[in-house]
């Protein structure tokens, strides 16, 4: 099987166990990702570009709906920028081993958030 082909087969099975378990699909594409051979920093850079077409499409439906604020949309994105660029230049500061020990407490307090919301139901 090829990289590109498992990448797919792994990509598929990671949307649908993050759309069973309702967490955001980075928690399960970063390190199938990185299990690839991408660095940490590339995986998640990976995983926030492969978020864009769903935006697009999600925005593009909506708008039809008449359910998107354009002019908060504009706000918004144009603070992020800001935002963007800080988050660059600190996950390039930080060490690449200091930042998969941050990703993984991440999907630690994710892991932890959803057994809360088990056992509360």
């Amino acid at each position: 099987m090829t990289i590109v082909a498992l990448a797919l087969a792994l990509g598929f099975a990671a949307g649908v166990f993050a759309g069973l378990f309702g967490v955001g699909g980075g928690i399960l594409f970063v390190p199938l990702l990185v299990a690839l051979g991408l660095g940490q920093l590339d995986a998640e850079a990976t995983s926030l570009l492969a978020i864009l077409p769903t935006v697009a499409a999600g925005t593009w439906r909506q708008s039809r709906y008449g359910n998107v604020d354009w002019r908060a949309a504009l706000v918004l994105g144009l603070a992020s920028l800001g935002g963007v660029g800080a988050g660059i230049a600190i996950a390039q500061a930080i060490p690449e081993d200091a930042l998969r020990r941050l990703f993984a407490l991440v999907v630690l307090g994710v892991a932890a958030q959803l057994a809360w919301r088990a056992a509360r139901a």
